[in-house]
């Protein structure tokens, strides 16, 4: 079994910046003692195969070099094979444009990561596995449902090339079209299924989204629970009059909010929903939201 850390890095990641940084980071880590191996992905999804094949030749230790999508490539390239096994490593180095998974540990990304892995500073982290028609798709930030995942797909679909003024498009459309609906579901022992409309729902690790949106100010990686977070069929105006309660966590305490600790998800779906899975976005015909227990130790 190898002792090496394994980088995965992404150097499209932060339009670019990645690319650019990644030596001198890598360099001033090995200056330090650390040995590590270092491999490019070269497309998305590439940093699923790059573990994937890694954890099969015994690497146990990563680090991933660019955002929260490098991090979630690489959980799905170590699970399910890690799983019920010893858990693998990881740590990061958020050179990419969105780090959110951090921010539940420091505002100082890249340092602190950088003195984590000098140090290594470990600490257990939860994996959630949802389970889907066509297979299962692991995570260690949130999953969203709704108008999140909304103004996220409609992004990735039509606006991508405009960059961050492409995200204030599409927020402007589905401001616009502001869908309300149903998210079938039943949590935990629940008997009744909730078909309740909702603005969205999001099932959370951790706390933050979209860099500084704090969603799920109760959430904690390590305690085996889902934080699910609800926000029902607010308008237009009342959505525009409290985004800013996303940002401080207090958005919870809305009348129309619900929030509790839950340990599984049934979803009743009877079609593919889009979602957002990490700052990832997908369509999947969602089934089952489960908690992988300190299945893996984060550097941080």
């Amino acid at each position: 079994m190898s002792e090496n850390f394994l980088a995965v890095v992404n150097p499209a990641a932060g339009g670019g910046r990645c690319g650019k940084l990644v030596g001198d980071a890598l360099g001033r880590l090995r200056a330090q003692g650390l040995t590590i191996d270092v491999q490019e992905t070269g497309a998305e999804g590439h940093a699923v195969r790059i573990a994937r094949e890694a954890y099969a030749q015994g690497y146990r230790k990563f680090i991933a070099v660019g955002g929260d999508g490098t991090a979630c490539e690489i959980v799905n390239g170590l699970f399910p094979e890690a799983e019920g096994k010893e858990p693998p490593t990881l740590g990061f180095l958020p050179l990419g444009t969105g780090n959110s998974f951090l921010r539940d540990f420091t505002t100082q990304g890249m340092s602190c990561s950088m003195e984590a892995l000098i140090a290594g500073k470990l600490r257990p982290c939860d994996v959630f596995r949802l389970q889907h028609k066509e297979g299962d798709y692991y995570f260690i930030n949130l999953l969203s449902m709704g108008f999140a995942a909304d103004v996220a797909m409609l992004r990735h679909r039509r606006f991508r090339r405009f960059g961050e003024l492409g995200y204030l498009l599409s927020l402007f459309v589905t401001l616009a079209e502001l869908k309300r609906r149903a998210f079938p579901l039943t949590a935990d022992s629940a008997v009744d299924v909730d078909a309740r409309r909702s603005l969205f729902l999001t099932f959370n690790n951790s706390k933050f989204t979209g860099g500084k949106m704090m969603i799920a100010p109760d959430a904690q990686t390590d305690d085996g629970l889902i934080e699910y977070v609800r926000w029902g069929p607010i308008g237009r105006l009342g959505l525009i009059r409290n985004l800013p309660r996303l940002y401080t966590g207090t958005h919870t305490q809305h009348p129309l909010a619900e929030r509790s600790g839950v340990r599984q998800v049934e979803f009743q779906l009877e079609a593919p929903v889009d979602v957002m899975i990490d700052g990832e976005v997908a369509t999947l015909h969602c089934e089952r939201l489960n908690v992988l227990h300190h299945a893996l130790r984060v550097v941080i």
